[in-house]
């Protein structure tokens, strides 16, 4: 994309329904492109409505797709994922739905595989410390203070 070249509007939306088109994207990300590709206001607004009604732009099916990837990919816990999803500026009705694509036996028994690995990985004698790293990195994750804690003494005596 080069900055100095000034698009019409015809040739923004094809972009950006090829920038949706390879993979999800939430409003805020295709605002973004937009606004760097020097757009009004007006085109910006059209070429969304087009989007959203073409079905190249969906809120809640981006929601989903975020949650189940790095749910899956990089284990991150509820308050990681709504975290994330709030910064993309997701709907509170999309992000609770979102995370319905959690299977809560999958959720605990991701939580379970975390705690043992990190526990393995931790090389730390006093069970103090070695609880507080695990904690640590929990929570960086995501995972419920609660879930962690009761998870961790369980684990470590």
């Amino acid at each position: 994309m080069n900055p100095q070249k000034t698009y019409t509007v015809d040739e923004a939306q094809k972009m950006l329904e090829n920038y949706c088109a390879y993979q999800e994207r939430c409003h805020k990300e295709v605002k973004e492109k937009l606004r760097e590709m020097k757009m009004i206001p007006e085109a910006v607004d059209k070429i969304i409505v087009h989007l959203i009604q073409n079905n190249y732009l969906n809120e809640e099916r981006f929601a989903k797709a975020f949650v189940r990837g790095k749910f899956r990919i990089k284990k991150w816990g509820k308050n990681r994922l709504v975290r994330e999803l709030k910064f993309r500026e997701i709907s509170k009705y999309s992000i609770e739905s979102a995370l319905k694509e959690i299977n809560d036996e999958d959720y605990y028994k991701t939580l379970d595989e975390l705690v043992e690995k990190r526990i393995q990985q931790v090389k730390e004698t006093n069970s103090y410390k070695k609880k507080k790293k695990v904690a640590d990195y929990l929570l960086y994750r995501g995972w419920e203070s609660h879930l962690v804690y009761e998870k961790i003494n369980a684990s470590i005596k």
